[in-house]
């Protein structure tokens, strides 16, 4: 039991890390991966609800009604994305404003959605658990690596997580390379990292 546990957990780290494995969710990706504070914010808020509604999925599985399942999972989901909108405004206003519409579309969010669909509802509430926090952190480490790319050449600094620390990392003389904070520089490095993984898989 403790290994299948361990296994279901570990899988979101690479096996089935999104968006590189499971390419889904890839709108939040590349919209809110501008800095490193932004993406992990979003990779937490996405790991809680994802837990939290798999954990209440695979507890109504047997009680839940094939025909409205679909439904009831985004109302599930859209429970815990509202706490999270509360504690947000509450204790990380400026991460929250930043974030801005991506987080109440968590709740159409293809990775929570489908882990809901794909294993919550089949499954016992404590592998559940396991495969809801793998995914989450896996998800939060993937926009926290984009985010520090994207950063780090487009800016020239690391922005820390749940605070307002900036890291320069470059000199007075660096000319940030701006391509990559827009839109089209997410998209390119997205590919570029999805190649490297791809290799380092083979």
């Amino acid at each position: 039991m403790a290994k299948t546990i361990v296994q279901e957990f570990t899988k979101g780290l690479w096996e089935e890390i999104p968006p590189f494995r499971l390419v889904l969710g890839l709108c939040p990706v590349l919209a809110v991966t501008k800095t490193v504070a932004n993406g992990v914010g979003m990779g937490v808020a996405a790991t809680f609800v994802l837990v939290c509604s798999n954990v209440l999925v695979s507890m109504l599985r047997n009680i839940i009604p094939s025909q409205v399942r679909v439904p009831c999972f985004i109302i599930i989901i859209a429970t815990f994305v509202v706490v999270v909108e509360l504690v947000m405004q509450a204790f990380t206003y400026p991460l929250f404003l930043q974030l801005g519409i991506f987080i109440p579309l968590i709740v159409v969010n293809c990775v929570i959605l489908g882990r809901a669909e794909a294993f919550a509802s089949k499954n016992p509430p404590v592998a559940s658990i396991a495969d809801g926090l793998g995914i989450g952190v896996g998800f939060t480490i993937a926009l926290g690596a984009l985010a520090g790319i994207r950063e780090a050449f487009g800016a020239g600094t690391i922005s820390v997580p749940f605070s307002d620390t900036v890291i320069q990392l470059f000199g007075p003389s660096f000319q940030p390379f701006t391509f990559m904070v827009e839109a089209p520089g997410a998209f390119v490095c997205l590919g570029l990292m999805l190649a490297v993984m791809n290799l380092a898989g083979k």
